[in-house]
């Protein structure tokens, strides 16, 4: 009988756990950006110019400002993929900056940040990681 009420005890256990995990994780830090669904997803669609120089990455997000974002407008992501394809030091530059869909936990810290708390359509501002300086256009989220 100890034992049946332990483990209807751990079954429940784990069920609010979880319930309380997904309401913290929601709630927790900046409330702006979890009413965003910023930082909650599981999953990030980007696009990135990655160059060793800070003076490069400044030139390609000149680039970026002069045509758009000074403009107030958002970097279509087929003109983020030519000033990728010219400025990138990544492989993926090839693929105009292209990374596809990636998990959180995948890329290094700043990378992941900046990734995950872009708003879908938004060119980061430039941010070093341990790679070198990175610009990044987010194309989607998804859990």
């Amino acid at each position: 009988m100890g034992k049946t009420k332990e483990s209807g005890g751990k079954g429940k256990g784990k069920q609010a756990a979880g319930a309380s995990e997904e309401n913290t994780s929601k709630g927790k830090g900046k409330a702006g950006k979890a009413a965003d669904g910023l930082g909650t997803c599981t999953y990030v669609k980007a696009r990135h110019i990655l160059c060793e120089k800070q003076g490069k990455i400044n030139e390609a997000y000149k680039k970026l400002q002069d045509g758009w974002i000074d403009n107030g407008d958002k970097v279509p992501p087929a003109e983020f993929a030519k000033v990728a394809s010219e400025y990138s030091e990544c492989p993926s530059g090839k693929k105009g900056g292209d990374l596809g869909w990636f998990p959180r936990g995948k890329m290094a810290g700043p990378f992941q940040e900046v990734a995950f708390n872009t708003p879908v359509g938004v060119t980061s501002a430039p941010f070093k990681s341990t790679h070198g300086y990175h610009i990044i256009l987010s194309e989607g989220r998804k859990n």
